[in-house]
């Protein structure tokens, strides 16, 4: 594996390797649609994104000029994801006593 952490890409060694999780922004949004994000300017192409966003991405190709990757989460949507969850168990656990309660009330009408 060592072979590959001395590849040479068209500007010097490869900054990036297949796995690696990474922080960036997509800077533009190429002509078939996907997302153009740098790493120490390397370019790396993923899927399904938007111009500004800030994001995770894992590399899951690389080869001697570009990368590509895919979103792995993003800060915005983790902090919304954590609050949604939050409320709806507590939902959940309000309800559950109340089923139980009037399960036991109409069996004590038979």
């Amino acid at each position: 594996m060592g072979y590959d952490d001395e590849r040479q890409g068209s500007f010097g060694p490869i900054p990036v390797k297949v796995g690696d999780v990474l922080e960036v922004t997509i800077e533009a949004v190429g002509a078939k649609g996907d997302g153009i994000a740098k790493k120490d300017g390397f370019v790396l192409f993923v899927p399904g994104v938007k111009e500004g966003e800030r994001i995770k991405i894992r590399v899951t190709k690389v080869l001697r000029k570009v990368g590509f990757a895919e979103k792995v989460g993003s800060e915005e949507s983790s902090s919304s994801d954590e609050g949604d969850t939050g409320s709806s168990d507590e939902e959940a656990t309000e309800g559950e006593p109340e089923q139980e309660e009037d399960s036991e009330d109409f069996g004590d009408e038979n």
